[in-house]
């Protein structure tokens, strides 16, 4: 017969609640990072109708519209990102 002591409790307790709290961290820090990933798509699409409206109407042209969605990208990430929509892939 096995005696049940508060050490013998924490024995096993320990390694459920770090499993527990490790997926409770993991599935928060997934949820996060889809919200952040979903937001940052949606305001780069709203810019990018914006800045397509601004052309439109004559008051900028599709160079300085293009130079605006290309600030703070290094040359290569423009060069791929023209190259992919080039090859009929998703821009």
């Amino acid at each position: 017969m096995e005696i049940l002591t508060l050490a013998t409790d924490l024995e096993r307790l320990i390694p459920i609640a770090a499993i527990t709290v490790g997926g409770v961290i993991t599935v928060t820090w997934i949820i996060m990072a889809t919200i952040d990933s979903t937001v940052k798509a949606k305001e780069k699409e709203a810019t990018r109708r914006e800045l397509a409206a601004y052309v439109a109407e004559g008051s900028m042209s599709a160079q300085d519209a293009a130079a605006i969605m290309n600030a703070g990208r290094s040359a290569r990430a423009v060069a791929t990102a023209d190259f992919n929509c080039g090859q009929k892939k998703a821009c």
